[in-house]
């Protein structure tokens, strides 16, 4: 079984058109990466920094101001299909361009149907062959294919979604699982051993917060 580092930062860095990040860690992505795809309007917050300019900006060009959209012509692909939304084209860009690690911020806030929709989609990249995690301002999110080993922190909230799988089950943690058939189930348990081992036979979301 695969061990997962569920905080590794990656080095391609999709940045969402949500609440941007305020929370250190999230920041800490950005700053650390090596790539920065912006989704259409999250552009015009992150080059208003001033710290950074983005390698690519891709979308259907609703949300970014002409100023940023002229400004960085050369870095910005339009993509106007309505099949998929930014994040999963600035995704599916890295993916074609062999970026297979990618961490995505400032996916969440917001319309609450836009956050769960983003976080949905993790299990898409999953499918894609992407190694993705999403960091949050008080955790991250991380699709995971069959049984694993997880590097956590004893007493650190942990939440298990189950997709599809008809055996999932954890050792390491407060409460028992099962393979649950309502997200709500799988929610609010916590971290009892620094390594936590998972049975699975299917694919599944995993929540973790942010440490004490």
């Amino acid at each position: 079984m695969v061990t997962i580092e569920p905080f590794r930062h990656h080095e391609n860095v999709v940045i969402g058109n949500g609440s941007y990040p305020t929370a250190p860690q999230p920041l800490s992505v950005i700053e650390n990466a090596s790539y920065i795809a912006c989704c259409d309007g999250a552009a015009n917050h992150f080059t208003s920094l001033g710290t950074r300019q983005p390698d690519l900006i891709i979308g259907d060009g609703d949300s970014i101001s002409p100023e940023v959209r002229r400004l960085f012509a050369n870095r910005f692909i339009l993509v106007s299909e309505q099949e998929n939304n930014d994040q999963t084209k600035a995704v599916k860009h890295l993916i074609s361009a062999g970026r297979y690690n990618i961490s995505i911020v400032g996916a969440t806030g917001g319309r609450e149907d836009h956050t769960l929709g983003n976080i949905s989609l993790l299990i898409e990249y999953l499918r894609l062959g992407a190694n993705v995690n999403m960091f949050t301002d008080t955790g991250v999110f991380v699709p995971v294919n069959k049984g694993a080993y997880l590097t956590a922190v004893p007493g650190q909230p942990i939440s298990i979604f189950n997709f599809t799988c008809r055996r999932l089950t954890m050792r390491g943690v407060e409460y028992p699982t099962r393979a649950f058939t309502n997200w709500w189930q799988g929610s609010l348990n916590r971290v009892t051993r620094p390594k936590v081992e998972i049975a699975a036979d299917g694919i599944y979301l995993l929540y973790l917060a942010y440490p004490q």
